[in-house]
């Protein structure tokens, strides 16, 4: 196993709870401030937490959850390009 994924296994929970309160932030924001949130801060921002939890989620091989996760970086990346004007 590398390095990085033993670091990962060893402090998995409190990745995935990291990963969690980011996602829980980004949707507050957009909730707070509606039309004035840095939308493309809260993408980007969103995109990392399900990068964060993908991970974890493949490492521990659930499906459910890194199907929904890999779903939301998808999400995320369009959410990017949308915001950045580049689409």
């Amino acid at each position: 196993m590398n390095p990085l994924n033993a670091f990962v296994i060893r402090y998995i929970r409190p990745i995935e709870m990291l990963g969690v309160l980011m996602r829980i932030f980004s949707f507050s924001l957009v909730s707070w401030l509606g039309e004035d949130s840095p939308f493309l801060f809260v993408w980007i921002f969103n995109t990392c937490d399900a990068v964060l939890l993908s991970w974890t989620s493949v490492l521990k091989k659930d499906n459910a959850y890194t199907l929904l996760n890999v779903f939301w970086i998808g999400v995320g990346l369009i959410g990017i390009l949308r915001a950045s004007g580049w689409i």
